[in-house]
């Protein structure tokens, strides 16, 4: 197969789909891997690191598209990338469609099979692709948090931690996830009070035994939610319902009762938020104000750290790259529910349940398509 790799275009977008040790196992088993010039420079790889890895760098993007039969990317195609897709090439990204009307469109015109990674599946329930960025994400929403609530970003001149003899920030996390539990684990490295809040028992009974006594559990009903999220210096938003927008839990009177200065960091924005107040920002310029509450709401968190992110992310994704790239994608999806659950648009259709429901498309049984 010829495996495509792009150079990301979304702003301050550093990661890249493939490593160079990433290349390396496809080429040896006998594909060819198309790599744009400067896609991994972002994060300190050279365009001979890749050529020694055995792929060929080409000059532009539209090669790249033009050429591949699967492109692998991290975000989602931005338009003009959508306008290079065409019928029956394989896109293999990060897409989030629930929330974005327009690219599932060009998605459906384009004829693609487009296979997203937050809602591959695995046989323990969890979201194999989506975990690496969610515990990237979660742990560097405390730092972008730390960061709102500095006077210079408007927010209420608090340290985390506090110091002896002032008390900590007050950290409510929504969410006891992957995003939710690793937002926990460096607020409490911090020295801040932090309650976690979820409506799965189990859920709750894990955080228990993992914080102890050193963040608070709460199962989460309208009341505590309210009660907590006023109370709060800041709200960490870590809500996901797997390929379905975000509920909006945090509403916009809550917004307006909560303490000057105080801020929210909605990690949910990818899937539309968990804020109703929230609207996606970028790294360039992340935050903004409403009723006096600081919001960073940056849709790609991850990108911050792109090294660390790449790495993450490509360790989760090379098996399925392989099993596309030696299988075809026919037979990949077919041999394996857990990828097929990714498959979220193909030949025109919404093959995703939880996306046709949010976006009002008819959803398409993926298995007779295959057949």
């Amino acid at each position: 197969m010829i495996i495509g790799v792009p150079k990301e275009i979304k702003n301050h977008e550093y990661r890249v789909g493939m490593v160079p040790a990433s290349v390396r196992e496809l080429t040896r088993r006998g594909h060819q891997v198309l790599v744009q010039t400067l896609a991994g420079s972002g994060i300190g790889f050279e365009d001979q690191d890749y050529i020694q890895a055995g792929a060929e760098v080409v000059g532009s993007a539209e090669e790249v598209f033009a050429k591949a039969e699967m492109i692998v990317k991290v975000k989602e195609p931005q338009a003009v990338e959508r306008a290079m897709l065409r019928k029956g090439q394989i896109l293999f990204t990060y897409l989030h469609l629930a929330p974005d009307l327009p690219q599932t469109e060009d998605l459906i015109n384009s004829g693609s099979i487009c296979i997203a990674y937050e809602t591959v599946t695995d046989n323990r329930g969890g979201l194999p692709l989506l975990a690496p960025m969610s515990e990237v994400a979660g742990r560097m929403s405390i730092q972008a948090g730390a960061q709102a609530l500095e006077k210079s970003n408007q927010g209420r001149g608090m340290l985390l931690g506090g110091v002896p003899g002032v008390e900590p920030a007050k950290v409510v996390v929504i969410g006891g996830g992957m995003v939710g539990r690793n937002a926990a684990l460096m607020a409490v490295g911090m020295g801040a009070d932090v309650t976690i809040l979820d409506r799965n028992v189990d859920v709750l009974r894990s955080l228990n035994n993992q914080f102890e006594n050193r963040a608070k559990v709460v199962y989460s009903t309208e009341e505590a939610l309210e009660r907590h999220v006023l109370e709060a210096d800041l709200v960490i938003g870590g809500v996901l319902i797997p390929g379905a927008a975000a509920p909006k839990l945090v509403t916009r009177e809550h917004i307006s009762k909560m303490k000057p200065g105080s801020a929210i960091v909605d990690v949910a924005i990818d899937q539309g938020g968990c804020v109703e107040t929230s609207k996606a920002t970028t790294h360039q310029d992340p935050v903004f104000i409403v009723d006096d509450v600081v919001h960073y709401c940056v849709a790609n968190m991850p990108g911050a750290v792109p090294r660390t992110s790449t790495f993450a992310l490509n360790n989760a994704t090379l098996p399925y790259i392989i099993a596309l790239a030696e299988k075809g994608y026919k037979q990949a999806l077919l041999d394996d529910q857990h990828l097929l659950n990714g498959l979220n648009v193909m030949d025109g259709k919404i093959t995703c349940a939880e996306v046709a429901e949010a976006l009002n498309f008819e959803y398409v049984d993926p298995r007779p398509l295959l057949n």
